[in-house]
């Protein structure tokens, strides 16, 4: 990767050009055999870390005048340490290949003049400069080693650099869901939704699943643009165009889904149930339940009893150890309700999305991403007051 970027960015091409031990790893730039002087005035040896920000697929900047450093407190011919460079202790996850550049500290050194350094050559040399002009002097080292470092395999489903994890330095927490087969059954409002979101989360396979077509009143439930081409296709062909060029790892099939499709689950380490008919739920349950997957169930309960539209929006979880109990319940409808004013496709994406919300976080609380205060299996929310109520360990019901 970085030989393609320095065919395309002339401040990397000039870093490599001029003799630094240069790589690319987690959306980083990594500068090794950095020069410095520990307390003792003693050689010591260390890696500059700039954040990459991608402008498109092979162009990038940066994020702002900051670095991160692997190693000691820099000292100058003192003895003191280096002043001026701010920051503090701090640490960021890059991959197995950059295991042996360990992150210590942050520096913060604005240029006086601008405020801003033009690109990354200045930036790099600006903080050798610094870092490595006392070790210069002491023992004429230099970080120009014209080291080849081997990067990272390219591992990542996503068609463009995920630069949104790396600027929120969450690569650890992101990780969580490398091994993650997501099925994804009903892409009706909500779960088309859900499928945005997860088409986002680096899971490792998406299987999303939908035998009907997409017409007008979907669009007005559903995120992205609206093509007029699209309509009356299937919603998996619209749904599956909309994502390809985001993501690998993407399956949508026009299918239905019930207790008999074990072959279409297989391997599917977590599920999402976005279906609106009861009917389908159940076979659907029969079948997840069998197969020991777990899996999240939304719905939507709304009426109109009171003039503006009221109800509730749920998101029930059944894990692989208790999903039987949690069904034995009855917390979801098993059997189609006539007079659900949902089912008239009324045109409600904010609830849509808002419940497609809920069952993603509630997943990521499950994977770790997101901290859990209580285990719930059972969240509910009034449209009314917008408060939600919880059920938590089985064994306290």
């Amino acid at each position: 990767m970085l030989h393609r970027l320095a065919s395309h960015n002339d401040d990397l091409r000039h870093l490599l050009e001029k003799g630094y031990a240069v790589a690319v790893d987690s959306n980083h730039l990594v500068v090794r055999d950095i020069p410095y002087l520990d307390r003792e005035g003693g050689l010591q040896w260390g890696a500059l870390v700039a954040k990459l920000e991608f402008i498109d697929k092979e162009r990038v900047t940066q994020t702002d005048h900051q670095v991160y450093f692997a190693g000691s407190v820099p000292h100058g011919l003192d003895g003191h340490p280096i002043p001026n460079l701010a920051g503090g202790p701090t640490t960021i996850t890059l991959s197995e290949a950059c295991s042996d550049v360990v992150v210590q500290r942050s520096f913060s050194n604005k240029p006086k003049a601008t405020g801003r350094f033009e690109d990354f050559l200045h930036k790099i040399e600006s903080y050798v400069a610094i870092i490595s002009g006392p070790a210069m002097e002491a023992h004429s080292a230099n970080p120009y080693t014209f080291r080849s470092v081997e990067e990272a395999p390219a591992d990542s489903v996503f068609k463009f650099h995920d630069t949104l994890t790396t600027r929120a330095e969450i690569s650890d927490l992101a990780a969580m869901f490398k091994d993650d087969v997501i099925a994804i059954i009903g892409l009706g409002g909500t779960g088309a939704y859900v499928l945005d979101f997860l088409a986002k989360t680096p899971v490792r396979e998406i299987r999303a699943f939908d035998l009907d077509p997409y017409h007008v009143h979907n669009a007005f439930r559903s995120p992205g643009r609206l093509e007029e081409c699209e309509l009356g296709k299937s919603k998996a062909v619209v749904y599956g165009g909309r994502y390809d060029n985001f993501r690998t790892g993407l399956s949508v099939t026009p299918a239905f889904i019930d207790a008999s499709c074990h072959e279409a689950v297989d391997g599917v380490t977590f599920a999402f149930v976005c279906v609106d008919k009861g009917s389908s739920r159940a076979g659907i349950f029969d079948l997840l339940i069998s197969k020991s997957i777990p899996f999240i169930d939304v719905g939507m309960g709304l009426n109109r009893k009171r003039g503006p539209i009221s109800g509730l929006l749920r998101t029930t979880y059944y894990s692989a150890e208790h999903g039987q109990e949690v069904r034995d319940k009855d917390l979801a409808p098993m059997a189609d309700d006539p007079d659900d004013i949902y089912r008239t496709n009324i045109q409600i994406s904010e609830l849509n999305a808002l419940n497609a919300c809920l069952a993603v976080v509630r997943f990521k609380q499950l994977r770790g991403f997101y901290f859990e205060d209580a285990p719930y299996y059972h969240l509910v929310m009034d449209v009314s007051d917008l408060k939600t109520t919880g059920e938590d360990e089985l064994a306290e019901d």
